[in-house]
């Protein structure tokens, strides 16, 4: 039996576990399978692989740079974003790769419509995969980030104007704290902006549905993880 995971904290209602089984099942991919491995701290991962043998996994918040010093070797892109959301097992060594960066491009890449100034909201390992795609895209970016609030409500009114494109690398609106979100100043968002949740569940955040109700192009991470999780599992087949 070849066995996939995910490691991450809360994961119950993870999407990796549901997408590679229902695929495994679709495609009648044989002796597969796909658990997630709730960690407490990212050190536990030295037993994990350990005492299964692995045939790839994936990473989630909030280890996908802490998850780094446990790895052999990391991929040069991998290695540039400081980040990793995929292992590749091949011989003894376990290798870091990051699809993420795939996932967003591919997903984003069709509707900027010429879009070039993007916020990121937040500055963690999902964070630093978007801030390098935007790089590779030409679009300019500036950061804003809290330690312990997710309050943006002094992001300036010229800022806002200034940047067409927010995204939410943020966890903040994730299933169950639905009613959870950025606090930006979101009526002076107009249909010149364009919104990108990396949230997925649920489908319309409560920071995507504040854009759309001021007219805003929106978008959420199902399709990105969709992409990346196609990546992930390309490299664990190659």
């Amino acid at each position: 039996m070849n066995t996939f995971g995910l490691i991450g904290k809360n994961l119950s209602h993870s999407f990796s576990k549901k997408y590679f089984n229902k695929k495994f099942h679709n495609e009648d991919i044989k002796n597969c399978e796909y658990k997630n491995f709730e960690l407490s701290d990212i050190s536990e991962i030295k037993d994990l692989i350990s005492q299964i043998k692995l045939s790839g996994l994936n990473v989630t918040i909030p280890y996908k740079e802490s998850v780094i010093p446990f790895l052999d070797e990391l991929t040069p892109q991998a290695k540039a974003i400081g980040a990793v959301n995929t292992i590749e097992f091949k011989g003894n060594k376990s290798i870091g790769h990051n699809t993420d960066i795939i996932g967003f491009s591919q997903s984003i890449h069709p509707i900027l419509n010429g879009r070039e100034k993007a916020l990121i909201l937040g500055n963690g390992g999902a964070s630093k995969a978007i801030q390098h795609a935007l790089k590779k895209l030409n679009i300019e970016y500036k950061i804003v980030s809290r330690n312990s609030s997710f309050d943006y409500s002094d992001i300036s009114i010229q800022s806002i104007y200034y940047h067409d494109i927010i995204i939410n690398t943020t966890p903040l609106g994730t299933y169950p704290l639905i009613s959870d979100c950025p606090q930006i100043p979101y009526k002076k968002l107009n249909e010149s902006h364009l919104l990108f949740d990396l949230i997925y569940n649920p489908i319309e955040s409560q920071f995507l549905r504040f854009g759309k109700k001021r007219n805003c192009i929106i978008k959420n991470g199902l399709e990105m993880l969709e992409i990346q999780a196609e990546s992930s599992w390309n490299i664990w087949n190659s």
